[in-house]
């Protein structure tokens, strides 16, 4: 498998990413990033390391985390960026980047979307649709499968839908595991995603 499909199939496989088309950061200093809600520059953030494992990329986020009061050891993603740089150089098999992935997912999960916080605080104000939307978005800026699973039952039983999302997302993982690699196989798992993507974000009544 050449590189340029690895890289490919990488992407397909972050399924409830947020793809930022009106925002074209690419490190913590222009003036779009500076003008977007604490929240959202989280979330640029991450995507920004898990896309580029730079040091630049590591240090932004290492600055922003301090700026919210987190204590969480930025240091320890490095020896997965080390690992990301090998494996582009040696061209690896796919099992060994998506091993990498579920490492690095998991890390960038420790660091709760801040829409949790909001939610949080709009179920202790008793206002139940604000915590199911809060809630429904920050999940979508969950990488690992053990972190969305987990918020989806946490979910459900103020929102029952979210059970449903949940054996739709198990489905959606089952299709990636049997997927080929072919650009037909990758462009139908980016349809089934998108789907599911947008289904998480609209909000049953």
């Amino acid at each position: 498998m050449n590189w340029t499909l690895v890289v490919t199939l990488l992407f397909v496989l972050l399924f409830v990413r947020i793809f930022w088309a009106h925002v074209k950061a690419n490190n913590a200093h222009t003036e779009a990033f500076k003008n977007l809600p604490s929240k959202d520059k989280l979330a640029v953030l991450k995507e920004c390391l898990l896309n580029n494992p730079t040091e630049g990329n590591l240090q932004n986020l290492a600055n922003f985390l301090k700026e919210i009061g987190s204590d969480l050891d930025v240091q320890s993603y490095k020896p997965m960026m080390e690992r990301q740089l090998t494996l582009a150089d040696k061209k690896e098999s796919l099992a060994e980047w998506d091993k990498l992935y579920v490492e690095q997912s998991e890390w960038v999960d420790q660091i709760s979307p801040l829409e949790f916080v909001e939610a949080e605080s709009a179920k202790a104000a008793g206002d139940t649709e604000t915590y199911i939307v809060r809630s429904l978005e920050g999940i979508s800026r969950l990488y690992s499968d053990q972190a969305i699973e987990s918020a989806l039952k946490q979910l459900e039983p103020d929102y029952p839908k979210a059970g449903q999302l949940l054996l739709s997302y198990t489905q959606l993982v089952e299709s990636c595991a049997e997927s080929g690699a072919d650009d037909k196989s990758l462009e139908a798992l980016r349809k089934k995603r998108d789907a599911w993507v947008e289904e998480l974000l609209t909000v049953e009544k």
